[in-house]
């Protein structure tokens, strides 16, 4: 059911121009999604590219001092480009917070030998080349877990569905979710549903995705949805930032991922890269604050899903037997 608030919200400008004759026509309470998180709340938030334990207790002391509330932080590198002790002190820091921690599963096709990747067409992606490819991001996933990791972030449909079934099987925990990376989000509602189906957990669409197109999705599936608000320069460097509570009111439930343009990439991570690094965690923390103050002046704050929640609730799967 929607909650209420979720319709009540103040657009940006609205009564200053309703007073010109320039008012925005009334939203349909039917695009309204009509999901929520498991225990309440229609958004969650997420800081990502947060790639070691330096740049987690900068998020960690930023957000504190800003006020700005953590469900999820993400790892853009790989788990295999942390060692165990990081893996470790990363997952502990995060697990004292009640935040979630999700690192990226490798390898993936941007950084080993395929030439289609680089060619005009960008044939491939991100996937997961060769059954080498698949077995490597399966051993990152089997010890992130033994490290007490419980979030992987996955960009091909096979790991996804491969890391699935090794939790149905106790392979890794049957509390490991499954993230879909933006860099094969599905633009659709058919491959939205696909991907729910296939084991995932929350699934980052693209940020470039309509307003409608959020309903549509809605419509055939509940599965969290991840949303950068604002998008790295790679992903399109979008800033959705005044659309947040409609984003929200159409998507939930929905990860307000705060991203940040305009900056250099970062991954794969090393030292080398360690003040680019940090500073821009910091400002992505930041930016999170500025999301933030836009929803409470709108008056759409208060749906938040309570800080420590994780999992996503009952969804559709395919069946995992032979």
């Amino acid at each position: 059911m929607t909650d209420a608030s979720a319709t009540a919200a103040r657009r940006p400008g609205e009564q200053a121009l309703t007073a010109l004759g320039l008012g925005a026509r009334a939203l349909d309470p039917a695009d309204a999604s009509p999901h929520a998180f498991p225990g309440g709340g229609r958004w969650r938030t997420e800081i990502p590219s947060c790639e070691g334990p330096e740049a987690l207790a900068v998020v960690l002391d930023e957000a504190a001092r800003l006020d700005v509330p953590i469900h999820r932080i993400s790892q853009g590198s790989g788990v295999w480009m942390l060692t165990d002790a990081e893996i470790t002190e990363m997952a502990g820091a995060s697990a004292a917070r009640g935040i979630e921690l999700c690192l990226f599963t490798g390898p993936r096709g941007t950084w080993d030998t395929g030439g289609s990747v680089r060619s005009d067409s960008r044939g491939a992606g991100l996937r997961a080349r060769g059954h080498d490819a698949v077995a490597g991001c399966v051993e990152d996933a089997v010890r992130a877990t033994e490290l007490g990791v419980r979030c992987l972030l996955v960009a091909d449909e096979g790991v996804l569905w491969t890391l699935h079934r090794a939790r149905t099987t106790g392979l890794i925990p049957a509390d490991t979710t499954l993230k879909v990376s933006a860099l094969i989000g599905p633009v659709n509602p058919a491959s939205y549903a696909v991907f729910e189906r296939l084991g995932a957990d929350s699934v980052n669409v693209p940020s470039d995705l309509t307003l409608d197109h959020l309903t549509e999705i809605r419509r055939v599936s509940g599965a969290p949805m991840d949303m950068y608000i604002e998008a790295p320069d790679d992903l399109g460097g979008y800033v959705r930032m005044y659309e947040v509570a409609e984003l929200i009111r159409r998507g939930a439930p929905l990860y307000l991922k705060f991203g940040l343009s305009k900056a250099p990439g970062i991954y794969p991570y090393g030292h080398h890269l360690r003040e680019l690094t940090l500073a821009t965690a910091r400002e992505r923390v930041r930016r999170g604050r500025l999301a933030l103050d836009l929803l409470a002046r709108h008056g759409a704050a208060g749906d938040m899903a309570p800080l420590g929640s994780r999992l996503p609730g009952p969804l559709h799967r395919f069946p995992t037997g032979a």
